[in-house]
């Protein structure tokens, strides 16, 4: 079963707003079995969402819509529509008593403006819009299934959960689908392919593997497709099971459910142990995304982002001379900035980075992207120099998530 998603707005296309919308129902989509063909982002004019429906009807059995259904002059789906299935637009006084109620409820006075919201297609199957005054609107032609929702992502996400996706099932008969992704930190994609070459052969037909690189990540994912979700749910479980056994030194954990914050979260949490953090290149990110997990405060003791030289030696305590004999980005000034981290707050382990994200050379003779990483942890203090390469961006978060990486190791090792 194929659906094409279209998106309508001239904001998506000249990148004032981003389309998370697509991605979010691709999402639900492939949960209840259906696979997304294509995703298409038009203008809001009536010729260009013509074409787009003709051909999605050409390409796919479900056409789901957004955007284009507000108030306003501009917003003109709901006429293309009507237009399109030879249809009219005919008052539904239900809708135009949910929005008067909708009004009251925040104590607003609503205007005529609003209430043509209720003018809607006579052939389409009104689909209530409980968070705002766009309904949504199923269509059935040739076979086709079209339904067009609005564009704001809450209200969206609202009808597509208590509206379309049953009404979807209920028309359709729909294969089961299951993804399972592992998450895999310290191995590029190319080193873990060759490993897991044989068994990445061996797969049952029923079974696809794709690979999902990031930025010191990569994400696994096995999906398996047909018609016994029992029989799927047992064969890429035997599968898994073969998969951590050969790359059980650089799996974290599944990706639905695990990154490597939150497993760095439960075993220092476990442990009773806690972190501190001292960046310098990496401007705080490693504390944001270490923060960005509920119950960082069981083990988080603070950060410092000691981004200059003069912080580096009246904070953190690192010798000028230290410094000028080696230069802010060096093994020596990493080291210092992990103990003196630790120490300063008192903590089981530390992170600390200092390199050259970029774009220029600074006063030290790094190049950019060189960056050095430092863990203390209760007992030694490992140090290890990258070169993460160009751009700014990329630099500082390899490195983030390198450091998060090297950590997670560290207390494996005193466990």
């Amino acid at each position: 079963m194929q659906a094409e998603i279209i998106t309508i707005g001239d904001e998506i296309l000249i990148g004032q707003i981003t389309d998370t919308n697509s991605k979010w129902i691709a999402e639900q989509l492939n949960i209840i079995g259906v696979s997304v063909y294509q995703i298409t982002s038009i203008q809001d004019e009536k010729e260009h969402i013509f074409k787009a429906i003709a051909e999605a009807e050409g390409n796919a059995e479900i056409i789901i819509l957004t955007g284009g259904l507000g108030p306003t002059k501009d917003d003109i789906t709901k006429h293309t529509l009507a237009s399109y299935f030879n249809d009219e637009l005919i008052f539904q006084e239900h809708i135009a008593d949910h929005i008067k109620h909708l009004f009251a409820k925040i104590n607003y006075a609503y205007t005529d403006m609003d209430l043509q919201q209720a003018m809607l297609p006579s052939k389409a199957t009104i689909l209530k819009n409980d968070w705002g005054t766009a309904s949504g609107m199923w269509f059935e032609h040739n076979g086709k299934v079209i339904v067009s929702l609005p564009g704001v992502p809450n209200e969206m996400k609202g009808l597509m959960r208590d509206h379309v996706l049953t009404k979807l099932q209920e028309s359709f008969h729909l294969p089961v689908i299951i993804h399972k992704t592992l998450l895999t930190y310290g191995m590029g994609e190319s080193n873990v392919s060759r490993r897991i070459e044989n068994w990445e052969t061996n797969l049952p037909e029923m079974i696809k593997l794709a690979y999902l690189p990031s930025y010191g990540r990569l994400r696994l994912r096995l999906t398996a497709k047909g018609e016994n979700k029992e029989l799927l749910e047992n064969s890429i479980a035997k599968e898994i099971e073969k998969l951590q056994k050969i790359i059980g030194d650089i799996l974290v954990g599944f990706d639905e459910t695990e990154t490597i914050e939150e497993v760095i979260n439960k075993l220092l949490t476990d442990k009773g142990q806690t972190l501190s953090i001292a960046e310098s290149c990496t401007g705080g990110n490693i504390a944001k995304m270490i923060t960005s997990v509920a119950g960082a405060s069981n083990f988080f003791n603070g950060s410092l982002v000691a981004y200059s030289a003069k912080i580096k030696t009246d904070v953190l305590h690192i010798s000028k001379k230290t410094i000028k004999d080696h230069t802010v980005i060096s093994a020596e000034v990493v080291r210092k900035m992990a103990l003196n981290s630790k120490k300063l707050f008192n903590t089981d382990y530390a992170i600390a980075t200092t390199g050259n994200a970029g774009p220029t050379v600074d006063k030290s003779d790094k190049t950019v992207g060189v960056v050095f990483i430092a863990i203390a942890s209760p007992n030694r203090v490992l140090i290890e120099e990258f070169n993460f390469g160009k751009p700014r961006e990329k630099v500082i978060l390899r490195a983030s998530v390198k450091s998060l990486e090297m950590l997670r190791q560290e207390i494996l090792k005193n466990t």
